[in-house]
């Protein structure tokens, strides 16, 4: 990994440097980069059960994003889901979308460069001035610190699992697009690293529903990306009384959705696929007991 002290302040250059001390820098691997975000969270003193904003905020401020964002200009898998997001948006005849939580602008400088012709807001309150500076030779990429009602298109990646309150700034997020635009929502609900909120993780069983009770419509994946695509079909005001009953819930059958996870879905897995394909199936039971007689026959 490249990194030029022309694009990055002395600060930065040493605190990126610093925390790739003990990786390969010429070629970090996601899980060193998870690392140096999970060490900065423990240096500032961060805590995922009782938030502190003020140390959120330097949290969130901190070289380590730019390093993130230098790592998702490298990384090929991060590099196909955002450029299937990118190519999906081209092919569509938007004039204004919002980049929510927009980060470093790497999402919206790949959609420009395939839709040049379309506008793109990043909502960032509090953007660093190495993404300022990077985004300065795009005029139709800007910085926003609020929102308006009228954008064609919403994208969200990796944004959700780090907000306390996820559904409430999800309405704010749906409220911001069109009747009939649309949202492009990636989340990761899970603990891979510390910034991800546990408070959050419960949503993985049960997003869908409260997009649809929210006047989205599922559309599906966006191919080739972990980003799925949703309409906004209805305008009628957030019914909240309800939204907080459904994600109380939600909140108190996250373990049972979990042991579902774990052993039910995954017999119905096996059970689908030995229906598919049983011969291949029953290839894997013979080699499987095959291993077992090996095992515990006598010498």
């Amino acid at each position: 990994m490249m990194l030029s002290k022309v694009d990055l302040s002395e600060y930065e250059f040493s605190e990126i440097k610093r925390l790739l001390k003990d990786a390969d820098n010429n070629s970090p691997k996601l899980e060193d980069i998870w690392q140096a975000m999970d060490q900065v969270w423990d240096e500032l003193n961060c805590d995922s059960e009782n938030i502190d904003w003020q140390k959120l905020s330097l949290y969130y401020q901190h070289p380590v994003w730019i390093l993130n964002s230098l790592f998702i200009e490298q990384d090929p898998t991060s590099l196909q889901h955002r450029s299937s997001i990118a190519q999906w948006i081209a092919e569509n005849d938007f004039d204004n979308i919002l980049d929510f939580g927009g980060g470093m602008g790497n999402l919206a400088i790949m959609i420009t460069q395939v839709a040049p012709e379309m506008n793109i807001d990043l909502y960032e309150p509090t953007p660093s001035q190495y993404a300022i500076k990077r985004l300065q030779s795009f005029n139709n990429i800007r910085f926003v610190d609020h929102l308006h009602s009228n954008y064609d298109c919403l994208i969200a990646t990796d944004v959700l699992e780090h907000i306390p309150d996820p559904l409430k700034s999800f309405g704010e997020m749906i409220e911001a697009v069109k009747l009939d635009g649309y949202l492009l929502i990636a989340n990761h609900f899970y603990p891979c690293i510390k910034c991800h909120l546990p408070s959050t993780f419960h949503f993985r069983y049960t997003f869908d529903s409260f997009a649809r009770q929210m006047g989205l419509r599922k559309i599906g994946l966006c191919e080739g990306s972990h980003a799925t695509i949703y309409q906004k079909i209805s305008n009628k005001p957030f019914d909240w009384d309800k939204i907080r009953e459904q994600e109380e819930k939600s909140r108190q059958n996250f373990q049972l959705n979990q042991i579902k996870e774990k052993y039910f879905y995954r017999w119905l897995r096996k059970t689908i696929n030995f229906i598919k394909n049983p011969q291949k199936g029953i290839i894997k039971i013979q080699d499987k007991l095959k291993s077992f007689l090996n095992e515990n026959s006598p010498n």
